[in-house]
């Protein structure tokens, strides 16, 4: 096996969890890595791709199986752990993120195109027992839709509307109904 790629049709599932487990990683879900295979081969972006794994961090914030300072932090595990299984999804552009947020990106783009190595024990288990000391508020729906707020905030008004076009030209006929009636009702009852 030449890297940790999942997309090869020769790379099991489970020499993928003896690579994450040595990295000292969670392993993904076996849904998450198939929801994402799907993605893939459907042609959606590595962004898209990646959102299964940030989905998946939401998830187990919920359930409890750790917490997350902010909710910042739990879509970069997630993205970290996208990068790790091996979807080609850049770095951040210089600018938009720290030296130091870029640097752990590019070194979890190399481990999704490498080898295994051992980690140790001691450290992985640190960094879970951190995690699982943080709080689980940062995967509410309203901590969500804080973010989701400030991160188009921060794109520009025609990036927004390109991106709304695209969704609504993906989207399908049946969706696109169902969305058209619930803003219709929106509107009725912000009207009345």
């Amino acid at each position: 096996m030449a890297g940790l790629s999942f997309w090869s049709a020769k790379t099991s599932t489970s020499s993928l969890a003896a690579s994450f487990l040595s990295e000292g990683t969670a392993m993904p879900e076996a849904i998450t890595l198939e929801r994402a295979r799907r993605d893939k081969e459907q042609g959606k972006s590595p962004s898209t791709q990646a959102g299964e794994f940030v989905r998946e961090e939401i998830h187990h914030i919920r359930e409890g199986k750790h917490g997350a300072a902010n909710t910042k932090q739990a879509i970069a595990i997630g993205l970290s752990k996208a990068r790790r299984a091996g979807v080609k999804l850049g770095t951040p552009k210089s600018g938009s993120a720290s030296n130091r947020t870029r640097k752990q990106a590019q070194r979890d783009l190399a481990k999704g195109r490498r080898r295994s190595r051992t980690v140790s024990r001691k450290r992985s288990q640190a960094s879970e027992k951190a995690l699982k000391r943080q709080p689980r508020s940062a995967a509410s729906r309203s901590a969500l839709s804080r973010q989701a707020t400030q991160a188009a905030r921060r794109s520009s008004s025609a990036s927004r509307s390109q991106a709304a076009k695209k969704a609504a030209r993906t989207k399908g006929p049946a969706v696109r109904r169902r969305a058209a009636q619930k803003a219709a009702e929106t509107r009725q009852r912000r009207a009345a």
